[in-house]
């Protein structure tokens, strides 16, 4: 599954460090990924989760908060509000180069932040939380005896999960102004609560009192066995199904899930197209995505992501010389098909480029750049040499090699609407 690297600007202007999980094919919808209280996008339960969301067809956004993991920033800077600011501005740059925030899921303080973040997001459409508190300023516990010298001093370097952070007062006042219970009465959208029974971090009872406050839909799943980090594959793994199950009820009735990880809708024209008819589609998942459609057959397009794309599928060029590609082997194997000769095996490898023109000394035009596609023939059989040079003569005959030297007239209209 492609994985890869990206960097946006978060809600202090520090450049947060975030890595994309998409599946092979086009994504069913797109997710954002908020991991807990000072942990990193590299978390176990951050990655394990994202992958398995991955696997089950999901585009998923995971980033570090300012000042944690890889991104830019100082963590003394922040709070929860900031963090909160953070997962907007990921999900602004999802919707800006893929597609919306179809879903938010959040692990533990992550949980509270998608819980908060999720009103200022109008295309979201459902919120997953794993091990969340109900309140954020639970996490205050986790600063022990710092809490003391951060109100006598105002701020303390504490330790949390081994390492030093200096945390303010103003982190703590941050912390407990939240009104999160009047968050999560106004959520108005499809809410899953996760959670162990045994999570020594965040008690059990925080997940009763989210899944108390929300208003239906609303789903609750004990994760038993597992531990608040979610440290274990099989518990990770477990809750990302179950995750995508819940949510493909909400998503796929949605424009986005038209891909071919979802089930057909009961309305989707699948009849196979005429000969020569060829339909291309938007997906609506991704900055390019395109559906495209050839008789019963069906597969996706893409742009590489150099150029901004998902790099899900083809690219309009590699199309173009796979056809070439494609229609030369053909047109050899019906050629020595016909001869019967002893034709094992037909490989032709396909580069396309734009040279200058003054570079091209078979080239009619003189100026600017021109189109090259460099085709290299393998063949492998007993063949003499007068018919493997007769077959790269007949090469050059493919119908596509025609069409490429051939005039041709694209003739373009607008479709009427009904």
């Amino acid at each position: 599954m492609p994985s890869r690297k990206i960097e946006f600007p978060g809600s202090q202007q520090a450049l947060l460090a975030g890595r994309l999980d998409t599946p092979d094919q086009a994504p069913r919808a797109w997710a954002v990924f908020a991991h807990c209280f000072t942990c990193s996008k590299d978390s176990k339960a951050a990655a394990y989760v994202s992958r398995a969301l991955a696997r089950a067809g999901f585009g998923v956004l995971r980033f570090d908060f300012t000042g944690l993991g890889s991104s830019d920033g100082d963590f003394a800077n922040t709070h929860f509000s900031s963090n909160v600011d953070d997962l907007v501005a990921a999900a602004d740059w999802l919707r800006e180069h893929h597609g919306a925030p179809s879903l938010l899921i959040g692990h533990s303080l992550g949980g509270a932040a998608v819980l908060a973040a999720a009103g200022r997001m109008a295309d979201n459409k459902a919120v997953a939380t794993i091990g969340a508190p109900f309140d954020p300023a639970h996490v205050i516990k986790q600063l022990g005896q710092g809490v003391e010298q951060i109100k006598a001093e105002g701020s303390a370097t504490v330790q949390l999960a081994g390492r030093p952070f200096t945390v303010r007062q103003a982190f703590i006042d941050d912390l407990t102004s939240q009104k999160q219970g009047e968050r999560i009465r106004r959520l108005r959208r499809p809410l899953m609560v996760l959670h162990a029974p045994r999570d020594a971090t965040v008690d059990i009872d925080n997940a009763g009192e989210i899944f108390q406050a929300a208003l239906h839909p609303k789903s609750f799943v004990a994760l038993d066995g597992a531990d608040h980090l979610l440290s274990r594959p099989d518990d990770a793994q477990f809750a990302a199904d179950v995750i995508a199950a819940w949510a493909g009820r909400y998503l796929m009735a949605e424009p986005v899930a038209d891909t071919p990880a979802a089930t057909p809708s009961p309305d989707r024209v699948d009849a196979a197209l005429p000969d020569g008819a060829v339909q291309v589609v938007e997906r609506g998942t991704g900055a390019f995505t395109v559906d495209i459609r050839a008789g019963q057959h069906r597969w996706v397009g893409d742009e590489p992501a150099s150029v901004g794309g998902d790099d899900l599928g083809p690219g309009p060029y590699d199309l173009l010389t796979a056809a070439l590609g494609a229609c030369t082997a053909m047109t050899l194997r019906m050629y020595a098909r016909q001869k019967k000769w002893s034709l094992d095996k037909v490989t032709v490898d396909l580069t396309h480029s734009k040279v200058h023109a003054r570079d091209c000394a078979e080239c009619e035009t003189r100026e600017g750049k021109v189109d090259r596609i460099e085709r290299v023939i393998t063949i492998t059989g007993d063949l003499d040499p007068d018919q493997r040079q007769r077959l790269m003569e007949i090469a050059d005959k493919c119908p596509v090699h025609r069409t490429l030297h051939s005039e041709v007239l694209v003739v373009t209209r607008a479709a009427e609407l009904p």
